[in-house]
């Protein structure tokens, strides 16, 4: 990590793992990523925000989902710090990574009421995929964190 960056906090953020009826789990390709890869909807916390609250924000800001029922809070914080090359250049430089306190929730609406050309779109394309397919798709310094994620929902699919 470059010196000089080292002190910054960690942002506080929420994700969200939306699985449909077929336990499929929603990803989308970020616009700003000119790579293949895709992420799960997830995003900042707002100065006194409660966390589930922001994760219901954020879905909504993000795919426009509002249709969904909290299966789970994930126990543990997830953390990731970001590479060095976006040091400096992610959150206008004012932090280092994101702890994030991650939610299993079930889609519950229609297809149609998804839609990522929102207000402030993030997102160029989503699709549903198998949960073994999301740390195959994700950018490599959030990798661990996805992979915990595979895990808990797999608990989840197997109960």
């Amino acid at each position: 990590m470059i010196d000089k960056y080292k002190n910054l906090p960690l942002r506080s953020g929420v994700g969200i793992v939306v699985l449909n009826k077929e336990n499929k789990v929603f990803v989308a390709k970020r616009i700003d990523n000119k790579k293949n890869f895709w992420q799960m909807p997830q995003g900042g916390v707002d100065k006194g925000e409660d966390l589930y609250e922001a994760a219901i924000r954020e879905l909504n800001e993000e795919t426009s989902i509002k249709s969904v029922t909290l299966i789970k809070k994930i126990d543990s914080l997830l953390t990731y710090h970001l590479p060095d090359e976006l040091l400096g250049i992610i959150w206008k430089g004012k932090y280092k990574g994101q702890v994030q306190q991650w939610y299993i929730m079930r889609f519950d609406g229609d297809e149609n009421e998804i839609n990522i050309k929102t207000k402030n779109p993030e997102f160029l394309e989503w699709k549903w995929v198998d949960i073994d397919e999301i740390t195959k798709l994700v950018v490599t310094f959030k990798l661990h964190v996805y992979e915990k994620i595979r895990q808990e929902v797999k608990k989840i699919l197997i109960n």
